[in-house]
């Protein structure tokens, strides 16, 4: 393997406004929206009493016009789950525990990756420690044995691929669209793998990161790979060359001391490949433009924070998701993991390339959603899905799952 070095052709100064996590509402007052309560449904998982939450694990197989859920208990079962748009029906296809023979010492806490599909029709998953057992045990007899490939298709099951690493999750997969060549990235080590399932062959080119494993990788549509490495650098896996390339510079993100002002990761992706354009949404909640390019690493245009509030600040709310809507805006759900730009709400936010405003169109209450995933998963007629959770009790880890569906363009059918 190659490693080489390469200059993006383009890095957007980063923006001086920044985020606060406020408590006025000022900035969700801002515009008028014409999206309401039809726009939206809300859609419950069945057969799962016990499940607690879902994390990026959702996804859409075009091939079917189906989206794919997994859903945990967060602790050792997890429910993977079919949506029918066609239909409007929720259906559980089953335990992963069950489907895939684990045995006792090789329990799974979630599906942390998101769900893709394959030119087939088929979809791959990877699995997750997600809890405590996996963080302070790891190497124990009783801790965790190591995350798994999946594959499952509607009319023979699931199929286990095996283990990426011994005692490592694996956090996040892609898939290249052309040949269905899997890439992964594994916690706590960072390791990225790339996965021939029809040879068989896996093989690991090492560590991308340290001590934080940014939990997003992403491909183009030429089937290169990327993901970050330490410094927030993009690093692409080329495929024709079999390299990795290295951007000099690192993503956009807001002033700040040196500890923070690099702020590592992706936590988002949404691809407009008419456009020839890949949305991202990092940690810092920054929204950039990636213009990628066959050879190299191509432009990044930086585009703002992800609502502004005019207030100077390092860090900003968490955005895990970023989905795009046939009429070529953005819509993402900001808020999680306590951190929020209206005091104790979530809110849906419509990005439009064209104009760069960025518009709140609907405010939620944290016992209503408390957080949302989900990265470019629509479907054929234009509704985009995100896999939320909520937590009635507002306090303590209580929540309950369920998925988002959004049309931006016309009102949901229930």
């Amino acid at each position: 393997m190659n490693f080489h070095f390469t200059n993006p052709l383009c890095v957007a100064t980063c923006w001086l406004a920044g985020l606060l996590l406020t408590t006025s509402n000022q900035a969700a007052h801002a515009q008028k929206s014409a999206i309401s309560e039809k726009n939206v449904a809300f859609i419950e998982y069945p057969d799962f009493p016990e499940a607690h939450s879902t994390w990026g694990s959702i996804g859409y197989n075009a091939a079917s016009n189906t989206v794919h859920i997994g859903v945990t208990n967060h602790r050792d079962n997890i429910g993977l789950f079919t949506y029918d748009p066609s239909q409007n029906a929720m259906k559980l296809n089953g335990f992963i525990r069950d489907m895939a023979n684990l045995r006792s010492y090789q329990w799974q806490g979630k599906i942390h990756s998101k769900i893709v599909s394959a030119p087939d029709g088929s979809i791959y998953f990877t699995t997750d420690g997600g809890e405590s057992r996996e963080e302070y045990l790891m190497e124990h007899p009783q801790g965790y044995a190591g995350g798994f490939f999946m594959k499952w298709d509607s009319k023979t099951g699931l199929k286990n691929l095996g283990i990426g690493m011994q005692f490592e999750s694996i956090k996040d997969i892609d898939i290249d669209p052309k040949t269905g060549m899997l890439y992964a990235i594994t916690y706590p080590q960072a390791h990225f793998l790339v996965y021939n399932t029809e040879k068989n062959q896996l093989r690991d080119l090492g560590r991308l990161a340290s001590s934080h494993v940014p939990r997003i990788l992403f491909t183009d549509w030429w089937g290169n790979c990327y993901y970050v490495d330490w410094r927030q650098r993009l690093v692409k896996y080329e495929k024709d060359s079999d390299s990795l390339v290295f951007a000099r510079e690192s993503l956009p993100a807001f002033p700040g001391t040196p500890g923070s002002k690099i702020i590592t990761g992706v936590t988002a992706f949404a691809k407009d490949e008419a456009k020839g354009v890949i949305y991202l949404i990092t940690y810092g909640a920054k929204l950039i433009a990636f213009y990628p390019e066959k050879d190299g690493i191509g432009k990044v245009k930086d585009l703002g924070g992800v609502i502004e509030t005019g207030h100077a600040d390092a860090w900003g709310p968490y955005v895990p998701n970023l989905n795009i809507g046939k009429n070529g805006k953005l819509y993402y759900i900001i808020g999680g993991h306590d951190n929020y730009v209206v005091k104790d709400k979530t809110v849906l936010v419509e990005y439009d390339p064209a104009s760069g405003k960025k518009t709140i169109l609907q405010e939620y209450p944290i016992t209503a959603v408390t957080e949302a995933t989900g990265c470019d998963v629509r479907d054929k007629d234009g509704n985009i899905y995100f896999a939320a959770r909520r937590n009635p009790k507002s306090e303590g880890d209580f929540t309950t799952p369920f998925m988002i569906k959004f049309n931006p363009e016309k009102e949901i059918s229930k």
